[in-house]
C-alpha cells in the first residue's frame, strides 16, 4: 500500500518521533489509521441510539476531521495518512464485505424477490446509466469541460449508477422489514456487480469504429460475464462444501475447516477477477451456497466462529473505506489540479446530483409497478412507502463510485489534466454529500414511512434465521429456494407439493405458478441429490460423529439455517 506523508516526516523527525528509517514512518502511519478505526468503533457505539447518526456517517466525519488535522500539520501540503488505491479496494476490502452479505442473507426473502431485485439491479442500472451519461455529455460541455471523451462520459454514467446502501442497511432490520431489507440489500449487491461489469465493457469498447454489431457484442459480453460469474460462484461454494463434508477437518482441528472456508471464498473472487469475470457476483453467490451447505458441514464451534469472523472482517473493511473517503475530500493535489471556479464547481456538483436523483426515480417507480403486476402475493408487493425508501436508499454513492472514478481518471493516483481532476473532486463531493445528507435522514424517513405497526405486518412471513442467528428450530429443513406458498407452515407446504400447482388463469398467475414450480422442483432436487452429495443440514442430522464428542452432536442438531 503506497503512502505519501512526506510533509509530516520532517515534523516527526523534529520531535524525535520517527527515526531515519522510512519503514518506521510507514508503521507510524498504520498505527495512526488503526487508532482512527478504534476511535470510530467507540464513537459508533456511543452514538448507537442517536436518531441521526450511524457508523458510516461517523467514519466519514471522523475521516474528514482527521484530514483537516493532517492538512494543518503538513502545512497545507497533504491530507492523507494512507493513499487510496482502487486495486487495494477491489482486491482486499470489497471481497469480505460482499461475501459476508451473501453469507448472512436470508435466502428465502432474496430468491422470493429475485425478479424485482434483478429488475432494479440490472435493468435499473442501464436506465440510470443512459440518463446520467447523456445528461453529462450535454451539460458538462456547456459548463466548460472540453477535454473529456465519449468513453469518459459513459464511464461517469456507470460511476454514478453504482449505489451504496450500507448506510441504509445499518438502520434496516431484516426481521422487522424483510421485504424492504431484501430489496435494498439485493439490489445493492447486484447493482455494484452490474456497474463494474458495465464499466469494464465501456473501457474495452472501441469508439473509433462504432457499429451496431459491436454494441450487440458488448451486450452479449455483459450477459456472458453475468451468467458465468454467478455459475462460478455457485460451483466454488459447492466445491468447498464437498471438500469439508468428505474430509471432515473438524475431527482433528476446527482451525482447518474455518481456514478452508475463508480461503476458498477469497480464492473464488481472485480467480474470477483473474479470468476477467465479476468477482462481486462470484463471491456473493459463493457466500449464499456456503451458508446453505458448507456451514452445516462444520462443527458447532466453527459455525459460531465463522459467523462472527466474517461479519467482523466485513465491518472493519466498511469502516476503513468510509474513513478514507472522508480524508480524500481534502486531497490537495487534485483540488490544485482542477482549474474550475467555485461557481463552476457547484454547477457541476448540482448537475451530477440532479442526474443521480432523476436516474434513480426513472426506474424505481416503473419497475416497481412492473414487479407488482407480476406478483400475486400481497406480502411481496412493493408499496408506495417502500418505493420511496428504495429510491432514497439508492441515492447514496460510496467507495465503489470512488474506486471506479480513480480507475478511469487517474494514473498512479494522479490525474492527467484539469478536467479529470475536476471529475474526481466532484465525485468525492457527491459521495460525501449523499452519504451524510441522505444517510442522516434515512432513519427518520423510515420511522415516518414505516412505523412499527406497518413493519410488523410485513414481518409475519419472515424467514427462518440466517447464519448470524444463534438459535432456531431444528425440526424443519429449509431448502435454498422456498416458495411463498410454503411460508404458512410445514403442513401447508407439504400439501401444496402433494396436490400440485393450480392451473394459471392469467399472466400474473402464470408467473406465480412458474415461480412456485421452480421452488418445488428445486426442493426435490436439493433433498434427493444435492444434500447427500454436498451436505447441509439434512445431511448433518444423519451424520455419525465420534463417540468422544456427543455434546457437539447435540449442539449441531439444535442449530438451524435455511
Amino acid at each position: 500500500m503506497a503512502t505519501y506523508l512526506d510533509p509530516m516526516y520532517d515534523l516527526l523527525l523534529k520531535y524525535g518521533v520517527a527515526g531515519d528509517d522510512a519503514d518506521r514512518l510507514h508503521v507510524i502511519e498504520i498505527v495512526l489509521f488503526v487508532s482512527l478505526l478504534c476511535l470510530c468503533i467507540i464513537l459508533g457505539h456511543l452514538l448507537e441510539e442517536n436518531r441521526w447518526m450511524n457508523e458510516s456517517i461517523t467514519a466519514l466525519l471522523l475521516g474528514f476531521c482527521s484530514g483537516v488535522v493532517v492538512l494543518l500539520v503538513s502545512k497545507g501540503q497533504n491530507s492523507h495518512i494512507l493513499q487510496f488505491d482502487e486495486e487495494l479496494f477491489f482486491i482486499y476490502l470489497l471481497p469480505p464485505i460482499i461475501f459476508n452479505a451473501g453469507f448472512q442473507v436470508k435466502k428465502k426473502q432474496f430468491f422470493r424477490n429475485f425478479i424485482a431485485i434483478m429488475l432494479f439491479g440490472v435493468v435499473g442500472v442501464f436506465i440510470s446509466f443512459g440518463i446520467i451519461s447523456a445528461g453529462t455529455r450535454y451539460l458538462f460541455t456547456k459548463l466548460g469541460l472540453k477535454k473529456l471523451s465519449m468513453r469518459d462520459y459513459l464511464a461517469i454514467g456507470t460511476i454514478f449508477s453504482a449505489t451504496d446502501s450500507v448506510c441504509t442497511l445499518q438502520v434496516l432490520n431484516q426481521d422487522d422489514t424483510p421485504l424492504l431489507y431484501s430489496l435494498v440489500f439485493g439490489e445493492g449487491v447486484v447493482n455494484d456487480a452490474t456497474s463494474v461489469v458495465l464499466f469494464r465493457a465501456v473501457q474495452n469498447y472501441n469508439f473509433d469504429a462504432y457499429t451496431a454489431l459491436e454494441a450487440l457484442q458488448v451486450a452479449g459480453n455483459f450477459l456472458y460475464l453475468f451468467f458465468t460469474s454467478t455459475v462460478f460462484g455457485v460451483l466454488a461454494g459447492l466445491l468447498s462444501a464437498y471438500i469439508i463434508k468428505t474430509l471432515y477437518f473438524g475431527k482433528h482441528s476446527t482451525d482447518r475447516e474455518i481456514a478452508i472456508m475463508a480461503l476458498m471464498a477469497y480464492l473464488s473472487y481472485l480467480i474470477a477477477e483473474l479470468c476477467y469475470l465479476s468477482g462481486i457476483l462470484t463471491v456473493f453467490f459463493c457466500g449464499i451456497v456456503m451458508s446453505h451447505y458448507t456451514w452445516h458441514n462444520v462443527t458447532e464451534a466453527s459455525r459460531i466462529t465463522t459467523r462472527h469472523a466474517f461479519a467482523t472482517m466485513s465491518f472493519i473493511a466498511e469502516t476503513f473505506i468510509f474513513l478514507y473517503v472522508g480524508m480524500d475530500a481534502l486531497d490537495v493535489d487534485k483540488w490544485k489540479m482542477s482549474k474550475t471556479s467555485i461557481g463552476q464547481f457547484f454547477s457541476l456538483f448540482g448537475v451530477l446530483l440532479f442526474l443521480t436523483v432523476l436516474g434513480r426515480a426513472a426506474f424505481v417507480l416503473p419497475l416497481s409497478a412492473l414487479s407488482n403486476y407480476c406478483t400475486k402475493s400481497p406480502n411481496t408487493k412493493i408499496s408506495p412507502h417502500h418505493q420511496v425508501v428504495i429510491w432514497w436508499a439508492g441515492l447514496m454513492r460510496g467507495a465503489v463510485s470512488i474506486a471506479l472514478a480513480f480507475n478511469q481518471f487517474t494514473e498512479g493516483g494522479r490525474t492527467r489534466n484539469s478536467d479529470e481532476a475536476t471529475v474526481i473532486t466532484t465525485t468525492i463531493t457527491v459521495v460525501l454529500f449523499s452519504t451524510i445528507v441522505f444517510g442522516t435522514a434515512t432513519k427518520p424517513l423510515i420511522s415516518w414511512l414505516l412505523p412499527a405497526h406497518f413493519s410488523s405486518t410485513i414481518s409475519e412471513d419472515s424467514d427462518p434465521p440466517s447464519p448470524k442467528d444463534t438459535s432456531v428450530d431444528s425440526g424443519f429443513h429449509v431448502p435454498l429456494l422456498l416458495g411463498l406458498s410454503e411460508a404458512d407452515g410445514e403442513n401447508n407446504g407439504v400439501s401444496f407439493m402433494i396436490n400440485g400447482l393450480p392451473r394459471p388463469s392469467s399472466l400474473t398467475a402464470l408467473l406465480g405458478a412458474s415461480t412456485s414450480g421452480i421452488h418445488r422442483a428445486w426442493r426435490q432436487v436439493d433433498d434427493a441429490y444435492m444434500s447427500p452429495l454436498f451436505g447441509g443440514k439434512g445431511f448433518v442430522r444423519q451424520m455419525s460423529r465420534p463417540a468422544t464428542i456427543p455434546e457437539n452432536e447435540a449442539l449441531e442438531d439444535s442449530d438451524s439455517q435455511e
